[in-house]
């Protein structure tokens, strides 16, 4: 079997140090081992590196883009069915197919009958709320490019799917207002988890 690379450097290093030791360094006591040294020189280390920098107000705020529920966080904007048709043909047909129930990945739309459990796993059958809808959009798709939507757009592709899945009507616009007004199919079946920990949890 042939050493690997790491294994000669390895032994190579270890050669130097019984050639030339730390009792061989200058300035070294001759008594000190090189256990000694190694565990020493952590102490040499500045308190402080200096990396990074304090994040500032603006800062922070580019990243603060979560969307509660009730529509807190959502942004000013608006897109309707029609347009938000447009943007799904572009940005998301490629893996969701040019309806939504094709795949390779994700399906987004079901049908009724909505009551059905765990029946149609998708947007409209599984998703409590519309606005997570933009909470996710926003942050993770398109897979391959996260972020390029505008709120316009992202708005008007909420409205597509939604429309898709049977929740709004063809002629809706969803925006900051509309959005968290709208009634999941599937928002009976979810409960606030009001737990406060400690001994009452198991």
């Amino acid at each position: 079997m042939r050493p690997t690379a790491a294994a000669v450097t390895l032994a190579a290093s270890w050669m130097l140090v019984g050639c030339a030791g730390p009792a061989d360094a200058p300035g070294t006591p001759a008594d000190e081992s090189f256990a000694d040294i190694a565990y020493a020189l952590p102490e040499q280390a500045p308190r402080r590196f200096g990396f990074g920098a304090e994040a500032s107000a603006a800062r922070v705020a580019r990243w603060d883009t979560d969307v509660k529920p009730d529509g807190e966080g959502l942004p000013a904007g608006k897109g309707t069915v029609a347009e938000g048709e447009v943007v799904f043909m572009t940005y998301c047909v490629a893996c969701h197919g040019p309806t939504g129930t094709e795949g390779p990945n994700d399906v987004l739309v079901g049908s009724d009958p909505w009551e059905a459990w765990p029946g149609s796993v998708t947007v409209g059958g599984y998703w409590p709320y519309a606005t997570t809808l933009y909470d996710y959009i926003s942050r993770a798709m398109p897979q391959l490019t996260p972020g390029v939507l505008t709120p316009n757009q992202t708005y008007a592709v909420i409205a597509y799917i939604l429309h898709r899945n049977g929740v709004v009507a063809a002629d809706a616009e969803m925006d900051a207002q509309t959005l968290p007004a709208v009634i999941m199919p599937a928002r009976d079946r979810f409960v606030v988890d009001d737990r406060q920990g400690g001994s009452q949890i198991r």
